[in-house]
């Protein structure tokens, strides 16, 4: 197990769960409806992302390769579709112009997106040599 890994992704699972409650109780309250959803989307993603990391932290010793390379580009990756929309979010309550943000949320898509590709992909040949 890569006990550091596992502890980092805890800890983006467990302020999903903060930022989900945040979202249900306060600004549901407060926020229009799209820019609602498009807070839940990235709370969505976030939780997925740890989790996917989490199991594979936990599992390390059945790799063969470093997974330091895939975890960095699925947390990089999160960090800059669900931190955009984040800051979507918080800039529009405050009535300011973000939209500079816009086109990082899916250059960080597809950085989650090649990151999981290519690991499926080591898993695949790893497997297979």
């Amino acid at each position: 197990m890569n006990s550091k890994a596992a502890s980092f992704s805890i800890f983006i699972f467990a302020f999903s769960i903060v930022l989900g409650a945040f979202g249900a109780h306060s600004l549901s309250k407060v926020a229009s409806l799209k820019m609602y959803n498009a807070f839940e989307t990235a709370v969505r993603y976030q939780i997925y992302i740890a989790l996917f990391t989490l199991v594979i932290s936990v599992g390390a010793q059945f790799f063969t390769f470093r997974l330091k390379p895939y975890l960095l580009g699925l947390w990089g990756g999160l960090l800059l579709f669900s931190g955009s929309i984040y800051g979507l979010v918080i800039f529009h309550l405050l009535g300011l112009k973000a939209s500079f943000l816009g086109p990082i949320t899916p250059i960080g898509g597809l950085v989650m997106i090649v990151s999981a590709v290519f690991f499926g992909i080591k898993v695949l040949k790893s497997r297979t040599s």
